[in-house]
């Protein structure tokens, strides 16, 4: 298991990504700058949040044409394991490797809080370490997370159990307060149906260090793990 983290020019959660997955998980981990076009081996990709290429256009619109999202997407396609945080969110979006799209929150303002998320669908390899219904406090920093897809492609994409996180209180009932954004249905976070592209908007990383008194986003990261495990 070898973990490679994106760095587009504008990348701001990098660092924290990679902090994670090495120094606290104790896993490989390499930094792939965005004009790479070799994976150096890694089987884990991970597209960190920020504002790549200040966000112009539309966040995400112009990294996804990146040198290195070509084989970024090669490697989804065979089933290789991608997960976007926010601005990686938004790029896998623009990318066609997830479904929908991450509009201007509802306030038309930046929101930079802790929120409250849980897990809808705990059979997926982001979440088959985190208990079923438990609220999870996970920080969100973003103006463009209001996630939106047509209805008809939505209905889908709930059959098929892609909606993987929704907006929730702290005790778990979701409701219109405790969606930060105006996301549909309450929608933080989702994969592709063949389950091995994942998205959310909150930042586990930003919640995976006692030192930051809360760990709640370690979950995910155990889930990461678990799954090569089971893999194997």
């Amino acid at each position: 298991m070898k973990f490679g983290v994106v760095v587009f020019p504008g990348s701001n959660c990098d660092e924290d990504m990679v902090y994670v997955l090495r120094d606290i998980f104790k896993k490989e981990t390499v930094k792939l700058w965005h004009k790479n076009t070799d994976l150096e081996g890694c089987t884990h990709i991970i597209l960190p949040g920020g504002f790549s290429y200040g966000d112009y256009l539309r966040s995400g619109a112009i990294a996804r044409f990146s040198p290195i999202m070509t084989k970024v997407i090669e490697h989804a396609n065979k089933g290789g394991f991608v997960f976007g945080v926010c601005n990686g969110f938004q790029i896998l979006c623009e990318s066609g490797l997830l479904p929908g799209a991450l509009l201007h929150n509802t306030t038309r303002k930046f929101i930079c809080k802790n929120v409250y998320i849980k897990a809808v669908n705990t059979d997926t390899a982001v979440t088959n370490a985190v208990p079923a219904n438990k609220a999870l406090k996970i920080p969100i920093a973003h103006g463009e997370g209001k996630y939106f897809i047509e209805l008809s492609a939505l209905k889908k994409m709930n059959d098929n159990g892609q909606i993987i996180f929704r907006y929730c209180d702290e005790n778990g009932k979701e409701t219109a307060e405790s969606n930060p954004n105006g996301a549909l249905e309450n929608i933080a976070g989702v994969c592709n149906e063949g389950k091995n592209v994942f998205g959310m908007m909150p930042h586990p990383e930003r919640a995976s260090d006692a030192e930051l008194f809360n760990v709640d986003g370690k979950l995910l990261f155990e889930s990461i793990l678990h799954s090569q495990m089971v893999s194997k």
